[in-house]
């Protein structure tokens, strides 16, 4: 009978001693949590222009060799600007077929094709984009996919913000535990965002609106911004 009642006492005070452990473990995990914002903001130094050919052909490969032409006419023109070759990249080509839908629009007919290609180009001087826009539309580009505005070395402007979204996390946590009626301890974890990335203001010109006579178009740079979120984690004293 002894030997039943030595592991019954056992168990009895292992449960016992359960509910202390559980409370000591919630005692030692009170934290706060806080996430703050910081933002930059300055005038950007470098802007991306997106300018496009696009050419019509009966057939895919005279469709494709009008566009060529067209967008070497543009690159050389571009190149012409002292622009870098580093600074001109293509970041779409297409070949696709045209349909006529007024005949037959469950079965419509191809009535011939249209390749599209376009290039990022990086701007280094902001007071070129107005000419460069204008000069690609004079040697052949017919469609501009928008203008954005960047920063070429972000990095002091992020550094900016992350300071600030400590402050601003640290003023959140602080006035939290004043309202709480509690102390804050150290800082246990610190975990930064992913910084949403700029908005840029875009130009959208249309295909239909390249005109022979088309006038270089003012670009206003104005200012841009850089956010950093961070998130602490509080020990609650």
């Amino acid at each position: 009978m002894r030997r039943l009642l030595l592991p019954f006492t056992f168990l009895l005070a292992a449960s016992c001693a359960a509910p202390e452990a559980a409370a000591d473990s919630a005692e030692a995990q009170k934290t706060l949590t806080v996430t703050g914002r910081g933002e930059a903001v300055a005038a950007p130094d470098l802007a991306v222009v997106t300018i496009g050919v696009q050419t019509d052909g009966a057939t895919a490969a005279e469709a494709l060799r009008a566009n060529a032409a067209a967008m070497s006419a543009t690159i050389a023109s571009l190149k012409s600007m002292d622009i870098a070759d580093r600074d001109i990249q293509t970041s779409g080509l297409s070949v696709n077929p045209r349909y006529d839908y007024e005949r037959n629009r469950s079965a419509p007919e191809v009535i011939g094709f249209r390749a599209s290609n376009s290039v990022r180009v990086r701007l280094r001087d902001l007071d070129q984009a107005g000419a460069v826009i204008d000069e690609a539309v004079s040697t052949g580009a017919n469609s501009l996919g928008g203008v954005s505005f960047t920063f070429a070395d972000p990095k002091p402007l992020y550094e900016e913000a992350r300071r600030d979204a400590v402050a601003d996390a640290k003023a959140r946590a602080e006035q939290l535990a004043d309202a709480a009626g509690v102390r804050l301890g150290p800082i246990l974890r610190i975990d930064e965002g992913a910084a949403p990335g700029l908005r840029p203001e875009r130009m959208v010109v249309s295909a239909a609106r390249m005109e022979a006579d088309f006038a270089a178009p003012p670009i206003e740079a104005g200012e841009s911004s850089l956010t950093a979120h961070v998130t602490l984690i509080y020990a609650i004293d």
